[in-house]
């Protein structure tokens, strides 16, 4: 046997683990994928259509998925159907954990989407009349900022010591109603489609704006902008909170043309909060 042929011999497990090594490398590079952000359509969707345009430019590439009716985007995360998603503030984040187990983190801020009351019968809330029918979000989060509202415009009081940046207010948590109101309890999705069944309701930003229905122009009464713990933000599985994707699709949100797009759009009925 010549010298190449012994040396050929010897290098040929080195030769077959560089290879194997090698190997996976190679797949994993022709296998990728856009990072799957699921959103809420409208508000949500169109922000994303210019986050997804930044990010391409910052070489990463995001499919944007719209989450419609009640099929829920945190589901879709923790199962690991999608990568991130961009439609809830943290209260709403925290009691889905809570509720659910859901193993989810923040991983930035994004805007704040007021809450309103809308209706196609008045133009107030003090015109409301004597037993008026309010209807108000279901989920624990949502009804908060509702009650809130009514709270601040003398409809009714809340508990001594209630604090929304460290709780939630239900209907058991309503002390007085002078007013006799009756406070209909529903999803934000069938509050959007059945607003004249009631005499005015409260719907989240989302589902009013797919409806038409702007919080500043068209709201009878709006949640207060300032000292809002309801800021909106995207959401990650924990175990990719330390990925090296999440802090560039973060800062792809972030970014000078989305902040400029949110203000030019929406004229302040959503704020960016970075």
């Amino acid at each position: 046997m010549s010298i190449h042929s012994r040396l050929a011999r010897l290098l040929l497990p080195f030769l077959a683990a560089a290879c194997a090594f090698a190997a996976p490398l190679a797949q994993a590079a022709d296998t990728s994928k856009p990072l799957k952000v699921g959103v809420r359509g409208g508000v949500d969707e169109e922000i994303w259509e210019v986050v997804t345009k930044v990010a391409k430019q910052n070489g990463l590439d995001v499919k944007v998925i719209v989450v419609s009716g009640n099929a829920s985007p945190n589901e879709a995360l923790n199962n690991g159907d999608l990568d991130a998603n961009s439609f809830q503030h943290i209260p709403f984040l925290r009691d889905q954990i809570k509720q659910r187990g859901y193993k989810l983190a923040i991983a930035g801020n994004t805007l704040i989407s007021p809450i309103a009351f809308y209706s196609k019968k008045y133009k107030s809330l003090e015109s409301l009349p004597e037993g008026a029918r309010v209807g108000i979000p279901n989920d624990p989060s949502n009804q908060t900022r509702a009650l809130v509202i009514l709270r601040d415009h003398g409809l009714i009081t809340l508990r001594d010591g209630f604090d929304p940046y460290t709780g939630t207010a239900s209907l058991e948590d309503v002390t007085s109603n002078p007013h006799k109101i009756k406070l209909v309890e529903s999803t934000s999705l069938i509050l959007a489609k059945s607003l004249e069944d009631v005499d005015t309701a409260a719907i989240v930003n989302t589902f009013a704006y797919q409806a038409g229905l702007i919080a500043t122009r068209d709201g009878i009464a709006v949640e207060k902008k300032e000292n809002n713990p309801y800021v909106n933000v995207i959401a990650v599985r924990e175990q990719d909170r330390n990925a090296p994707w999440v802090p560039k699709l973060v800062a792809a949100y972030q970014s000078e043309e989305v902040r400029q797009f949110i203000l030019n759009k929406y004229q302040g009925s959503v704020l960016p909060v970075f």
